[in-house]
């Protein structure tokens, strides 16, 4: 690990709100790169993962959690967890809330839990470009009926309003510590969990209905070709019923070849090599209320 300055800071920032809050997005901003994927889906999010924003003076890793809602089966469980053992693990808790929804049944709940924990806090109420500055108050009225925070920052995490302020409080509250990870890495997350969250953020973007929810996506291979510039992916879409697999391979095979299009240039993108795709499409009944199917697709 290089030498740092004595007053180098570093720590852990649990980032939590219900779904569809703009938590990856925000995340995205800071880090300059697409550490997480990001849809109007909501529960796009389904692992914590840490994502690292590096500076001479400061690491800040993130802890990208799925939305706080009300979980239907293994699956919405083992989410939820995700996001309250960010809550344990972190310096500094940061709650995003939805100026344009107000505060609803799962913000509720949220802060009610976070008032119980002793650390620096800091709400932020996102997609404030989307409302009335006015229509701001009654929703800090109503927060600070439920939990107390050192800092209310009302931010828009898509035009980047207020985020420098937002991170500037962050880096304030960060204890002084050497950094936790190398300089140079930008998350915890192997490259196949990335390739496999691209191409179930095209999945999420050209499917509807119940498709969304009962996707999962494993690399099974991934070769370099010797002496080729190239890598072979192979990936397996997981459905749970032969109605969603029809919808994804779609007619003549056009959806997933469109899927398969757009996600090798993201993936391309991501490892800055060629990429051939691989893509399959295989029936795993009920998997989301399955505790070793759960395991097995990488939920563990």
């Amino acid at each position: 690990m290089e030498q740092v300055s004595d007053n180098f800071k570093a720590g852990f920032v649990a980032v939590v709100g219900k779904p569809n809050v703009g938590k990856s997005t925000l995340i995205n901003r800071y880090l300059k790169e697409k550490i997480s994927i990001v849809s109007s889906r909501p529960q796009t999010t389904r692992i914590r993962m840490l994502a690292i924003l590096n500076h001479n003076n400061y690491q800040v890793i993130f802890l990208d959690t799925p939305g706080i809602h009300e979980p239907r089966n293994l699956l919405g469980k083992y989410m939820v967890k995700e996001a309250e053992t960010s809550l344990e693990d972190a310096d500094i808790i940061l709650v995003l809330v939805d100026a344009t929804t107000g505060i609803e049944t799962e913000d509720r709940h949220l802060l009610e839990l976070v008032e119980g924990y002793d650390k620096k806090k800091i709400l932020a109420v996102n997609k404030i470009d989307a409302v009335n500055k006015p229509e701001l108050l009654p929703i800090l009225d109503e927060v600070r009926k439920l939990a107390e925070f050192d800092e209310y920052i009302p931010i828009s995490a898509l035009e980047g309003e207020n985020t420098d302020l937002l991170l500037q409080k962050i880096i304030e509250f960060l204890p002084e510590s050497p950094p936790f990870y190398p300089r140079d890495q930008l998350s915890d997350r192997p490259e196949r969990f990335h390739i496999a969250e691209l191409i179930r953020e095209k999945i999420l973007e050209n499917t509807y209905e119940e498709i969304p929810h009962s996707v999962a996506v494993v690399v099974d291979e991934f070769k370099e070709k010797e002496g080729k510039d190239l890598i072979y992916i192979k990936a397996v879409i997981y459905v749970e019923r032969s109605s969603q697999k029809k919808i994804i391979i779609g007619r003549d095979g056009r959806m997933l070849k469109k899927i398969g299009s757009e996600a090798r240039m993201e993936i391309e993108r991501f490892l800055g090599k060629k990429v051939f795709l691989d893509l399959w499409v295989k029936i795993y009944e009920k998997w989301r209320r399955d505790s070793k199917a759960l395991r097995r697709l990488g939920y563990k």
